[in-house]
This record gives structure tokens, sequence and C-alpha cells, in this order.
């Protein structure tokens, strides 16, 4: 039988995560068949390694049920296609195109960190090298658009299927240009929390703001409809970062899997480092400049840069901030035109993605 029907009676075996909200299972097979229903009929090589990222496959090509993501984008696009109306089959073309073009982010990152393990498996690159794993984060890239022209088959308008094209088009763009702006930085000392913030805003928020709108704009034609679930993407995909940003420092690792001060001891400039930075003693920016040079920061340091966060207050600025965007998002999408269940289940993840733990 072909993939996609391998895969979705693995889908069923497999158990299902106890810790999300019910939300993100309500949509996920679907949005799972529909990727690998897109892989089908490529039978290169190249394709598996695609599959194996996606997690569809183990390291030795085996039908596989391993986790690869909680698949917030495509959730988030179906929710958005649901809450205004709309039938969320009809939108599961560009649920899986906004996975595609994240999870092709997500390969290229990693052959630009050197980040050999993704998800408790090794990344692709770390298997194939890095030229064929950049080919592999193009060829997601470009099936995002091939499963973008499905919606014409969905009875999406031609008219609509363009605008929605050039949208998620324009979002890579801006992807690219944060990732750009975040390799940048770690050559720079100056980075200030906004330059920081602009750089997310890039690199993380707008592609969950598009998957909002997206979701949204394939079902009506108006924006005081649609603005307001952008703008609570965009505060959304702001306090999402900002979670990521803690538990990248502060994690408890036996649910990240991660010890205490992994992205210190990568030294990556994340938001509590750069509020320490700029809010520290000239003495202790001088040790974090010097740490931060360090190509092999160890514990001692780790803990150093942990006591300079300590002292200027940064997890718990960074904490407040987060509930800032969150209360902005509650604001967004309760004086949104939305579904009363739609209302709920957003509001249900504001609550669970400014406290998750993984």
């Amino acid at each position: 039988m072909g993939f996609t029907r391998k895969l979705l009676s693995s889908l069923k075996k497999a158990s299902t995560p106890m810790m999300l909200p019910d939300i993100f299972h309500r949509y996920r097979n679907q949005i799972d068949i529909e990727l690998s229903s897109i892989l089908d009929g490529y039978q290169l090589p190249l394709y598996d390694m695609l599959r194996y990222h996606l997690g569809y496959l183990d390291i030795h090509g085996n039908p596989s049920n391993h986790s690869n993501g909680k698949a917030l984008r495509s959730t988030l696009c179906l929710m958005a296609c649901e809450a205004v109306g709309g039938d969320f089959h009809r939108t599961l073309p560009a649920a899986a195109a906004l996975e595609l073009v994240h999870n092709f982010s997500l390969i290229h990152d990693d052959i630009q960190d050197g980040d050999r393990e993704r998800r408790h498996r090794p990344t692709v690159w770390a298997i194939h090298g890095k030229p064929q794993a950049i080919n592999a984060g193009m060829a997601m890239r470009v099936l995002a658009n091939v499963s973008m022209m499905r919606l014409n088959e969905r009875g999406v308008p031609s008219s609509t299927l363009l605008q929605a094209l050039a949208l998620l088009d324009q979002t890579s763009l801006r992807l690219i240009e944060g990732q750009y702006l975040d390799l940048s930085f770690e050559q720079r000392q100056d980075i200030s929390t906004e330059d920081y913030l602009n750089m997310v805003k890039l690199k993380t928020v707008s592609l969950i703001a598009c998957a909002l709108e997206l979701g949204a704009m394939l079902v009506v034609d108006d924006r005081c409809l649609i603005q307001p679930l952008l703008n609570f993407g965009t505060n959304l995909g702001f306090a999402f970062q900002l979670r990521d940003d803690l538990l990248g420092i502060w994690g408890d690792q036996s649910i990240t899997g991660k010890p205490v001060g992994s992205d210190i001891l990568r030294r990556k400039k994340s938001y509590p480092v750069v509020f320490a930075w700029e809010n520290s003693s000239d003495s202790e920016k001088n040790t974090l400049s010097s740490l931060y040079q360090d190509d092999r920061l160890e514990e001692d340091g780790k803990s150093r840069v942990l006591e300079i966060l300590d002292g200027t207050g940064a997890r718990n600025h960074s904490q407040a901030l987060i509930e800032k965007y969150c209360q902005d998002a509650r604001l967004e999408i309760e004086q949104a035109q939305v579904s009363a269940t739609g209302r709920a289940c957003f509001t249900e993840l504001i609550e669970f993605l400014s406290i998750r733990e993984f």
C-alpha cells in the first residue's frame, strides 16, 4: 500500500501526547496525512530525507510515528479557518504548506547553527551532509507552494489563491531576513532588546501571524474579520518565542531533554541574555562579552552568566513580558468576530503557551 495509507495506520497506533491542549489533537492526523500525501509520488532518496525530518521515517528508512513537533502553525491556520465559519478540510493544503515552510527553516537552521540533534534524533545534515541537507530544505520550501496549489482543487478561487501565495512568499522572505539578523548578532556585542524583538518579529512571529491570516483569508474577504486574528497571532508569536528563550536557559531537563543553561553553553543571545547585557554593570558587561567570545564556554562560565541574569532580574522580566503579550493576545481575540468555540480554543492556547514547559 502507498506511504500515506501506511502513515494513517501508524498514526492510529501512536499514543497521543497528553500534555498538549486538545486543540492540537483535533487536526493532527489530518495535517500529517495531507503532508505525507504531498510527498507521495516523489521517489528519489531526497524525499526520504524530508520524510525523515518530518518524523514519518526512522533513520533506517522504516515507517515511524516519531513526533515532529507541535504543528503550532498549521493548527493555528485551521483554528482561524473554523473560527470565521470555514470548513478546515478545505484549508488543509495551506496548513501543510505552513508546516513545510517552518520545517524548511529548521533544516537550514540546523546547518547554520551546527546542531547535530533535533527532537532527540540526528538532524538531516548530520546524517546526509550539509550539501544534501540544503537540497532537502529547498525541496521542502518548493513543496510548500506545490501544496498551496491544491487549494484550487478544494474550491478556493484563483484570485484568493494568488493572494495567499503572495502572503506565504512574503512571509518566507521575512523569515529569512530574521535568520540573517540572528546570525549577524553572533558577531555583535551591541544588541539591544529592541534589536532582538525586531529580529524575532521577522524570524518567528511572521510565520505564526501568517498562519492565522492565511486561515481566515481563505474563508472571508473582510479585513475587519482578519486583522484581529493577525494581531492576535503577532502577540502570540512574541509570547511563544520568549517562552522558548526562557526554557532554553531555565527549562526542566526531564521535560525539555536539555540541561539548565543549554542556550548559554551554545552562546545564544536570547532575550534574557540581551536584557541582562543592557541592564548589567560595566564590569558584568565585560564579563558577558568575554564569555560569549569564548568558543569553549564551559560550566563555570555558564554559572557566571546565570548569576548575572539573576542579578538583573532577566528571568522575571522576560516572564512579565510574556504575560504582557499574552494579555494583548487575549484582548485581540475578545474583540475578534469569531465563534464562541473558536474564542475558547484560542484562549486555552494562550494559557498553555504562556506557561508551557516544552
